[in-house]
């Protein structure tokens, strides 16, 4: 009898993690899934996620699950299956002004914060928090601001090669029009 409580205990724990996963439509740390269990262990939030990834990963097959760095997890679409999802989807995963600023990266990467910010105006730092949150870029030391770059994560949720030259050429096949006085 312990055994079924116990078991029920820990299926409990895994469906509010999932669930916190499904709602949040971004990635989330071991921190903020052991909140959304109700459990105070961060190591017991990353192993039932790391056991829930497995479970979602060989059970589903338009819906993956994966870890990012520093012990994040997602549940997303696969990027086979965006396009006929996107026609049913409530909310779009960026907004148009975060979207913009992501082309930007792409197509000048790498770029600092403050060339961005120049380029895109002072907003564009919420963006770039939306843009790491998903794991769409990352940022390196450069002086006292950071240097952004696309990462491996960009190119397989829109399935292109992670190759920047390449996704700077669909970005411009895509119908990428910069201002002539954004262009320095």
């Amino acid at each position: 009898m312990e055994n079924k409580i116990s078991n029920y205990g820990e299926n409990n724990i895994k469906a509010k993690i999932e669930a916190a996963l499904y709602a949040a439509g971004r990635p989330l740390s071991k921190f903020e899934l052991a909140k959304a269990a109700g459990i105070t262990s961060h190591k017991k939030s990353l192993a039932i996620a790391r056991e829930l990834m497995y479970d979602v990963n060989s059970t589903f097959n338009a819906i993956q699950m994966f870890e990012l760095d520093s012990n994040r997890f997602v549940i997303q679409i696969k990027p086979e299956y965006t396009t006929s999802a996107r026609k049913f989807s409530s909310r779009p995963l960026l907004s148009q002004a975060e979207l913009k600023t992501l082309s930007y990266i792409v197509h000048f990467q790498p770029i600092t914060g403050k060339e961005l910010a120049e380029r895109r105006g002072p907003t564009s730092y919420q963006h770039l928090r939306a843009l790491r949150q998903l794991g769409f870029i990352k940022s390196e030391p450069h002086g006292r601001t950071k240097l952004f770059h696309t990462t491996n994560r960009l190119a397989e949720y829109f399935g292109l090669p992670n190759d920047p030259s390449v996704l700077k050429t669909q970005l411009i096949k895509s119908g990428l029009k910069l201002k002539k006085s954004n262009i320095k």
